[in-house]
């Protein structure tokens, strides 16, 4: 599955991703509309983004969510009415919302923002590779022993 993927101990907090991600979603250069939202915690840079999970899909009641062909949570937007319950109920607190739009966004892992990161603070993972990789590894951990 495509996803976006952090690594906040390399995060400088610039806001270019933001500004990246307004600017292909909205064609402005908002950080209130962007996808990913960084944030300041104690000094310490904090990455705000769709991991993809899913739950929205549940929680839809019109059936505005779904899954695309590379596994990625998406929104049909002539079929959304609004009602924002996939904001309140998104664990990840990544599903967005703006004043001026009567529908929410959030990250469908375009790269867009993680081809103009400085830091290579995010970048654009793959879920079964990773879990698959992790697998492996294991598996010749114990064969090791």
């Amino acid at each position: 599955m495509k996803r976006l993927e952090k690594n906040e101990a390399q995060c400088i907090a610039c806001g270019r991703c933001e500004e990246v991600c307004s600017n292909a979603y909205f064609k402005q250069q908002n950080r209130e509309k962007s996808c990913i939202q960084i944030s300041q915690d104690q000094g310490e840079s904090k990455i705000n983004v769709c991991n993809q999970c899913g739950v929205c899909i549940d929680i839809c009641p019109v059936e505005a969510l779904y899954r695309d062909k590379n596994n990625v949570v998406r929104i049909k937007k002539d079929l959304c009415v609004g009602c924002f319950m996939c904001v309140g109920f998104c664990p990840e607190e990544a599903m967005r919302q703006h004043d001026d739009y009567i529908e929410p966004f959030k990250c469908i892992a375009c790269g867009l923002c993680a081809r103009e990161c400085p830091t290579e603070a995010i970048f654009i993972g793959n879920r079964e590779a990773d879990a698959v990789t992790g697998a492996i590894e294991e598996t010749a951990a114990v064969d090791e022993q």
